[in-house]
């Protein structure tokens, strides 16, 4: 049935049980937002050393997304970046915003493998868009 949301409700006010709302949501679905047979080639892209070369392969990795997850990046990043503006009230910089959604948002297709090494790949994805965001998406 259709759920009513009552955002006054006084369980909404702290802001973690809102984002873990959403990083659970993020996390359920059943393939991630950056779809797991684009996982390696972001991956690869990040660790591109010429920082034009790179970026110009994210933003056309993020181009080449299906539409559902590519326009659902475009409002969840934007906010995201809302989010690091207010960084000094909320210390929420692009590099804590990286750690706590990256590997929501970016998971391999099998555990396996280097997870830690994943996640640091993983982060910095996320930080190069959140960095990149106007020229990722320009319309």
């Amino acid at each position: 049935p259709d759920e009513q949301l009552d955002l006054d409700d006084g369980r909404w006010e702290d802001i973690h049980v809102v984002t873990g709302a959403l990083k659970l949501f993020l996390r359920e679905l059943p393939e991630p937002l950056v779809p797991f047979s684009h996982f390696d080639k972001f991956i690869a892209a990040i660790k591109i050393q010429d920082p034009s070369l790179r970026g110009r392969c994210i933003r056309d990795l993020v181009l080449s997304l299906p539409p559902a997850h590519h326009d659902t990046m475009k409002v969840l990043f934007r906010h995201l970046c809302r989010v690091v503006e207010h960084k000094e009230e909320n210390r929420m910089s692009v590099q804590s915003v990286a750690i706590v959604f990256g590997p929501t948002l970016l998971r391999p297709p099998s555990e396996e493998g280097n997870m830690a090494m994943h996640m640091v790949f993983q982060n910095q994805v996320v930080e190069h868009i959140l960095n990149h965001y106007g020229y990722i998406f320009a319309d």
